[in-house]
């Protein structure tokens, strides 16, 4: 790690510690805690990481903005930062500055389709839009006959129907009829809805493993406090066993998510290697979200499922996140049908390539 990736990551978690600490904010009688928050990682450059600074960004590497998401998932960070990020990365795609407000990115599901009118307006429905209602822009993929355009348009401009998400976070429907854009322009060859969606998918995996890793720490220190029968549970041979499961999880999450962030790092575009590992991050990482966050309630027994407690601010953004952008099931169909048209002779091949 570089000297500069440590400083972005050191940053970060100054700024989780001192004001998203998992605990105070569980504790909290209101939300006066978002937007110290939010200020914070503005005036750090973190919103925009990915903007490059001839658009008024950070100009950060992309591993660096994967950096500072990992670090978010590991504090169950509750605001949109992950989303403000990809939309500065679509926005800087096709040249477009991104507004310093908290941004969500559109479409987030595969087969939704917004569509630029011929008076230039924008039109269509997209689900379960993160944090929409949250949102002061939305950069949204839009099609304009056989053209692929990139839209930053106002989220007032939309008829947002509210919903949640299992982790009691926004996650909404919003509708644009005849909306009125601020902002438009060409999409880059290999920008479209297909590129958004692999770039979310890794974009969870990497938080996902953030929170798994927090996850891990929770559990070995309670284990190590939660005495029965006269002994630490740390020292019950089970528990040692779901603790090293668990660490196995944790740590095929982590080198899935990372060689995934770097694939797309290194890459020209969204290629056929960067589908294969990004697949392959969405699907791992959400096994092993379903693994450890069951393992982690395990080891706290009761009082892991009480609302006192923080770890089901890990768990339920884990049960949300695999399913965004994609669930494991859809992501081993794709996986799969590109393979199997590949022929067996290519899977050795195909696997070590890149």
């Amino acid at each position: 790690m570089s000297d500069t990736d440590t400083i972005i990551v050191d940053t970060t978690t100054k700024i989780f510690q001192d004001l998203c600490d998992p605990q105070t904010v569980n504790n909290a009688d209101d939300e006066s805690w978002r937007q110290p928050l939010w200020t914070a990682l503005q005036e750090s450059g973190l919103t925009l990481t990915w903007v490059p600074d001839t658009l008024g960004g950070a100009g950060a590497e992309l591993q660096d903005g994967f950096d500072v998401l990992r670090v978010a998932g590991s504090y169950a960070v509750p605001v949109p930062l992950a989303e403000t990020l990809l939309a500065g990365w679509l926005l800087s795609q096709a040249g477009l500055e991104s507004p310093l407000e908290a941004m969500t990115i559109a479409p987030v599901r595969k087969g939704d389709g917004l569509t630029i009118n011929d008076d230039g307006t924008l039109s269509g429905t997209a689900h379960q839009v993160p944090f929409a209602r949250d949102a002061e822009h939305i950069a949204v993929v839009a099609r304009q006959g056989d053209a692929v355009k990139v839209v930053l348009v106002e989220r007032s401009q939309g008829a947002v129907a509210e919903g949640r998400s299992l982790a009691d976070e926004p996650k909404d429907d919003i509708t644009f009829d005849g909306a009125a854009l601020a902002a438009v322009a060409d999409a880059p060859a290999g920008i479209d809805e297909d590129a958004v969606f692999l770039m979310g998918a890794a974009v969870r995996s990497v938080q996902m493993a953030g929170a798994l890793q927090a996850i891990l720490d929770v559990s070995v220190e309670y284990s190590k406090d939660r005495t029965a029968f006269g002994r630490a549970i740390s020292k019950f041979q089970a528990v040692q066993h779901n603790l090293a499961q668990l660490a196995g999880e944790v740590s095929a999450a982590i080198a899935v998510s990372a060689s995934a962030a770097d694939a797309i790092r290194r890459s020209d575009g969204f290629d056929e290697h960067v589908v294969l590992e990004v697949a392959s991050a969405k699907i791992r990482v959400g096994e092993a979200a379903g693994e450890g966050a069951a393992i982690g309630h395990q080891v706290h027994g009761a009082i892991g499922f009480t609302i006192e407690h923080i770890l089901h601010r890990y768990s339920r953004r884990l049960w949300s996140w695999r399913d965004d952008f994609g669930s494991e099931s859809e992501w081993a169909v794709r996986l799969g049908t590109m393979i199997a048209a590949k022929g067996g002779d290519e899977l050795w091949p195909t696997l070590t390539a890149g």
